[in-house]
């Protein structure tokens, strides 16, 4: 099966996307990867055909009035750039990051099935659930469902204009208003970060965290025994600023060691039980007590599939619905906003109480839930 994913480059789309390349070649199909130029050449290193494709930075949109309205027009470039892209690749099946508008519209112009890849839960609207981006659970009782009707007409109008915002785009493009929407969806999480819904579409399935290592790079931690904080600042333009800097403020005096995962070392001086810079995430959360992060969904499930509790900073997008999942599920806690004080009180609470470890031992067991995602998509297109 020849396979196209198309990604942009955001660490937190970029990274499952490579993963699921890999998932491909490993069982014998043919990949190719389009994304930012950023991470052609880490592709390659991996086995992996990529080619750059532009129009997909989310950073790039950030001073925008409507960012829904920006959205689609870039969406409608990405699509005209796409499609003879796409028609000399020749594939079997287009798999379009969540964010990847204009390559779902690009595959459906050429008539070839597309898939869409969700990089965290399912976030579509639904009708027993408050709005996603809330961070609230579901409302119990007449009261609390009551809350939640309230609050999903309160955003009916902008997912409406989103609507038509996208039927403008398609037929600018020369489709229909409307279209099929993919023939499967890939939601790469963990069973214990989604929530039930009573309209689950049926062509979506969980196919757990889809992780690839950016880094080839061994670090080692701080030497000793004391407990290892593993901090992790957000990747994405959303996330919250200076948490590095003031969590390592926040550890001092609590008999810690540190690690701050960073693609680049940070400048200036770190006391001695610290270290920064870029390293293999996996290996450190081998050996964390617990994860301090910005409540990105990719590294918040590389956590708890490590088993590691976590301290959550949210940032804006969707790190404030993530930290709200798992703090509701036990293995964590949040903090907003983010404070010293409020930091080192919640470090000090998850290394304290053996209840959160637990609890992401528990996230960690859910993985044997989930479905191959190269098996879904096979099926998929056997029926489509």
């Amino acid at each position: 099966m020849r396979v196209v994913v198309v990604s942009g480059g955001d660490p937190g789309h970029v990274v499952p996307a490579i993963a699921l390349c890999l998932r491909f070649a490993a069982a014998g199909d043919t990949p190719v990867l389009l994304t930012g130029d950023r991470w052609v050449d880490a592709a390659g290193r991996e086995g992996i055909r990529a080619a750059t494709v532009t129009g997909l930075a989310l950073a790039d949109l950030r001073d925008a009035a409507d960012l829904g309205g920006a959205l689609h027009d870039q969406a409608a470039v990405l699509a005209r750039a796409l499609v003879p892209q796409l028609a000399g690749l020749k594939p079997d099946l287009v798999v379009c990051d969540v964010l990847a508008l204009g390559a779902s519209m690009a595959a459906e112009l050429l008539g070839v099935p597309w898939a869409q890849l969700s990089p965290h839960p399912l976030y579509e609207p639904s009708k027993g659930l408050p709005p996603i981006g809330s961070g609230l659970a579901a409302g119990t009782g007449v009261r609390g469902r009551l809350r939640d009707a309230v609050l999903r007409a309160m955003t009916a109008r902008s997912i409406r204009q989103g609507e038509r915002q996208r039927a403008v785009v398609r037929q600018r493009v020369g489709l229909s208003a409307r279209g099929p929407g993919p023939v499967v969806r890939l939601i790469a999480t963990l069973p214990a970060l989604e929530v039930p819904r009573p309209d689950w579409p049926a062509n979506a399935h969980v196919v757990g965290p889809l992780m690839w290592e950016a880094s080839r790079e061994s670090m080692s931690p701080p030497p000793g025994t004391a407990p290892l904080v593993v901090v992790a600042p957000s990747t994405a333009w959303t996330g919250a600023a200076g948490m590095a800097e003031m969590t390592l403020e926040a550890l001092t005096g609590l008999g810690v060691r540190a690690v701050v995962s960073t693609f680049t070392p940070a400048p200036g001086a770190l006391p001695e039980w610290a270290r920064s810079g870029p390293g293999r995430q996996d290996e450190l959360l081998s050996a964390a007590a617990v994860l301090v992060c910005g409540g990105g969904h990719g590294m918040l499930v590389k956590a708890l599939r490590a088993a590691v509790p976590v301290v959550v900073v949210p940032g804006g997008g969707d790190q404030w619905e993530m930290a709200n999942r798992v703090a509701r599920q036990g293995s964590g806690v949040v903090v907003r906003p983010s404070t010293v004080e409020g930091l080192r009180a919640a470090v000090t609470r998850v290394l304290g109480d053996p209840a959160f470890s637990q609890a992401a031992a528990r996230a960690a067991a859910s993985a044997a839930e989930v479905r191959d995602p190269v098996e879904v998509c096979r099926s998929a297109l056997s029926l489509a």
